[in-house]
């Protein structure tokens, strides 16, 4: 229970020094001797710096010296995907009565993988779907209402009247954050990977690449996040000596 934010927040307990929200990087300076990080309100001097972003949000901050020009090439052939969150409240998870498991596929969608997200305690019935790359480009110009009563409608086909009318609906289009622009994670157009994959993890001086889409294992999920944690640590750990 607590969702996937328990990795940070446990982590964050086991840290010395106090942690730092709300204070976006907007610039990293290498010299001989380390690495300046520049934030909203706060300028930071360390040995390496892991940057654990998605790749293409990389190239948003300025970087003295400059990446490698192989480096910034891949980058800039890395999109993010286009995902849409929605989520269905009712007073409770009432497809489990007849006998369904709140999980489905619909071709017809609009939301074409639907899940029960409802809490453990069964307090509220809570259905999830997810609207997926041209489906969920298409339906994130509607008006907010409109794309709402496509969504229910379409779990009301899989699950019956009563999912037509939720207590409340909710939803997170990952491509209009700002620090994210998009998910579940990247990907590499026809040529990119053989051209410009090698720069994906390669150090730059003291400075060194971490998150999802850079794991050699489940890339793109959060075990490959935490491998790709790991390995950037041992990286940074054997350069500091």
């Amino acid at each position: 229970m607590g969702g996937s934010q328990l990795l940070a927040l446990r982590l964050e307990q086991r840290i010395a020094a106090p942690v730092e929200l709300c204070a976006p990087v907007r610039a990293i300076a290498q010299d001989r001797y380390g690495v300046t990080v520049a934030a909203d309100g706060h300028r930071v001097r360390a040995g390496a710096v892991v940057v654990a972003l998605p790749p293409t949000l990389t190239a948003r901050l300025t970087y003295e010296p400059a990446l490698p020009a192989a480096r910034d090439q891949l980058v800039q052939r890395m999109p993010q995907g286009t995902v849409t969150k929605c989520m269905a409240v009712y007073d409770e998870p009432f497809w489990r009565a007849d006998g369904l498991s709140g999980q489905a596929l619909s071709v017809a969608g609009p939301a074409r993988i639907v899940f029960d997200n409802s809490p453990p305690d069964a307090s509220r019935g809570v259905l999830l779907g997810f609207l997926e790359g041209r489906v969920a480009r298409d339906l994130g110009a509607w008006e907010p209402a409109a794309r709402r009563h496509a969504v229910v409608d379409g779990f009301r086909r899989l699950f019956g009247p009563r999912a037509g009318a939720p207590e409340a609906y909710l939803e997170r289009s990952w491509a209009d954050e700002e620090w994210t622009r998009g998910c579940y994670g990247c990907y590499l157009p026809p040529g990119a990977w053989t051209a410009h994959g090698p720069a994906l993890r390669a150090p730059v001086g003291r400075l060194h690449w971490a998150g999802s889409e850079t794991a050699t294992r489940w890339s793109g999920y959060m075990d490959g996040a935490v491998r790709s944690g790991e390995r950037a640590a041992a990286a940074v750990l054997g350069q500091l000596g």
